[in-house]
């Protein structure tokens, strides 16, 4: 009879007893040589996305729950190397392989892929370059959205979002192609993992800046680099301005982050307390320097972008604010963590300030700063 391990017991044996070979294709294929029938039966999954900041997150739940659903299996990302932040410490996660997405280094990801021979490829958004790395890899289980003529030329399956009828969460969707291999869950709790040094490191960071532990630290995002509708800086300004009115709070500090902010917008700001106002957009290194200092917030507010939904994912107490529009609304992009409120253009609003084809989103007047300021103090008191 053949013995058969579990992942975590092959993860020891790899390491303690073929400890020269620290990449991890090499202790897959001694693991296939030492005990074939086990890894003929183990899942080695892929998970596709390549696209921007806040999608990445979007697939956290998947990784949690194909781990809970395969406790043995090898489940690893192809993300582009700055989203690869999101995944470091992630305990449900093998590897995060990354893609640059240029032409010269397409041939360089397939070999890396084929590697780790791969049983499902989970590809969360027509990619066409990926499509064809999955194939080229020999990935024979590869899974897709949609039919475009590249995902049929390459034989992929594909999980239908319906033209998003009955419009769900994003991260309900990226869930669908987990459902598609086995995975049986509605749990679509994001989450981001910080180490107890990176905590430290952060609060030495904001220290540097005289932002204390025991501050209440707002965390201002003004910016969404045309992801997502998002107010003007003038009506960021109003709000910062109502923020102070409202609520006395000598500890109060707000602290801005969006690099694009503009330096009329930030010159505006100078009329208020320094020590009340922070702006360190220039001063955090990568993204996951970003994602540390978001760990530190008491409260988050911004547009569903990227930091929102890492804010999210950290369990953090956050403000969204959104448009009505299907793919910016609650509904498909809110925040998810309990802790949290949404605001949203309501649909007269909407009717009243947004173009007819709603290709012009009118969030700067759809949405009132009193609604954030309710949202604030509602947070606050929590």
């Amino acid at each position: 009879m053949k013995k058969v391990v579990t992942s975590k017991q092959f993860k020891i044996l790899s390491f303690n007893s073929f400890q020269k070979h620290r990449d991890i294709s090499i202790r897959i294929t001694i693991f296939e040589e030492l005990f074939p029938y086990k890894y003929k039966l183990m899942k080695r999954i892929l998970l596709v996305r390549t696209d921007r900041v806040g999608d990445v997150v979007f697939i956290t739940p998947m990784i949690r729950e194909l781990r809970r659903t395969y406790p043995d299996a090898f489940i690893a990302t192809l993300t582009q190397p700055h989203t690869k932040n999101i995944m470091l410490n992630n305990p449900h996660l093998d590897l995060a392989i990354t893609d640059d997405l240029k032409k010269e280094t397409f041939w360089d990801v397939v070999k890396e892929l084929r590697k780790y021979k791969f049983t499902d490829g989970l590809m969360m958004i027509p990619t066409e370059r990926a499509s064809y790395q999955m194939l080229w890899a020999g990935i024979k289980n590869r899974i897709g959205v949609g039919h475009k003529l590249y995902e049929v030329m390459t034989f992929t399956k594909s999980v239908s979002r319906n033209n998003y009828t009955s419009l769900r969460h994003e991260a309900d969707y990226c869930m669908d192609l987990a459902r598609k291999i086995g995975v049986k869950t509605d749990n679509l709790t994001l989450e981001i993992f910080l180490t107890d040094q990176e905590k430290i490191e952060a609060a030495a960071f904001f220290d540097k800046f005289g932002i204390k532990e025991n501050d209440v630290k707002i965390m201002l995002h003004t910016g969404s680099l045309g992801s997502a509708p998002n107010w003007s800086e003038g009506k960021y300004h109003k709000l910062i301005e109502k923020i102070f009115s409202e609520f006395k709070i000598p500890n109060l500090k707000i602290i801005l982050t969006a690099r694009e902010m503009s330096q009329s917008f930030l010159d505006e700001l100078k009329n208020f307390d320094n020590r009340k106002i922070i702006d360190i957009s220039n001063s955090m290194g990568n993204l996951r320097e970003f994602i540390k200092i978001i760990g530190q917030a008491d409260i988050f507010i911004g547009s569903s972008t990227g930091p929102l939904h890492i804010s999210d994912a950290l369990g953090k107490k956050a403000i969204g604010i959104h448009c009505h529009r299907a793919m910016n609304c609650i509904t498909h992009q809110g925040v998810l963590n309990k802790f949290s409120i949404n605001v949203e253009v309501s649909e007269e609003n909407c009717k009243k300030y947004c173009s007819a084809d709603q290709n012009t989103c009118g969030i700067e007047n759809g949405l009132s700063i009193d609604e954030v300021i309710s949202s604030v103090k509602t947070l606050l008191n929590r």
